[in-house]
């Protein structure tokens, strides 16, 4: 085979793969679940049940992640003003990453009447992951502040994960298995000719993934002038 024919071979075997990659593997997998929380409150002890909706989306270099309740949790003795409640929580973070991820949100822009459940807004934060890999996300502690007093609703039912999200960790975060590598010049290593020709394949796969940005950057490539010696 010549090598103008197994260059193009490879190439096409690469975009192939890197096709199959992309229909494959599935980004994200969400599910509601029923959250039974213990809330410590100024007036005592309460509990309710609220399902949990966590969803995440590619933003930037990290992921929009946003928490939602489905049901009220806790109630207050006396009406709550426009504007007097403030949640915050913390979602558990699992799998490739660890900790915790605090998500917050708007005050509440009606007032909430006395004994009524108290429904809680869309809380959400910017997840910058540290790892590449399927990160769970779990709901954990709610924080509710109103007219100087705070109440603290901790999950008892031990919730499985809301959402699991396949990440890729930020540019020079390491990776499982090695650190991150990068180029100080900016420079393709020098290969011989079949070296070449796969670096051409795998290049063909990148650009397959990375969209406009891959095929900006090739265009820059061509462009570059060349020195004559």
């Amino acid at each position: 085979m010549s090598y103008r024919k197994r260059t193009a071979t490879l190439a096409s075997a690469a975009v192939l793969a890197g096709t199959a990659v992309l229909l494959a593997a599935p980004t994200a997998q969400a599910e509601v679940v029923d959250v039974d929380y213990q809330c410590k409150t100024p007036i005592g002890d309460k509990s309710a049940v609220s399902p949990i909706d966590i969803e995440g989306e590619r933003s930037g270099g990290g992921y929009r992640i946003t928490m939602s309740w489905q049901k009220g949790v806790s109630s207050s003795p006396v009406e709550l003003g426009k504007g007097a409640m403030s949640p915050s929580a913390t979602i558990e973070l699992g799998g490739a990453d660890t900790g915790t991820l605090t998500v917050t949100g708007p005050a509440n822009d009606a007032p909430i009447p006395p004994n009524t459940p108290i429904k809680i807004s869309d809380l959400s934060a910017t997840y910058t992951p540290k790892k590449t890999g399927k990160v769970t996300f779990t709901a954990d502690v709610l924080t509710i502040k109103a007219l100087g007093t705070t109440t603290t609703c901790t999950p008892t039912n031990d919730p499985g994960p809301s959402l699991t999200l396949d990440v890729t960790a930020a540019s020079g975060a390491p990776a499982p298995g090695g650190g991150a590598t990068d180029s100080t010049d900016g420079t393709l290593p020098r290969t011989g000719p079949e070296d070449s020709a796969i670096a051409l394949a795998t290049l063909g796969g990148t650009v397959l993934l990375t969209g406009t940005a891959g095929t900006l950057w090739l265009t820059r490539r061509r462009r570059a002038p060349r020195t004559v010696r």
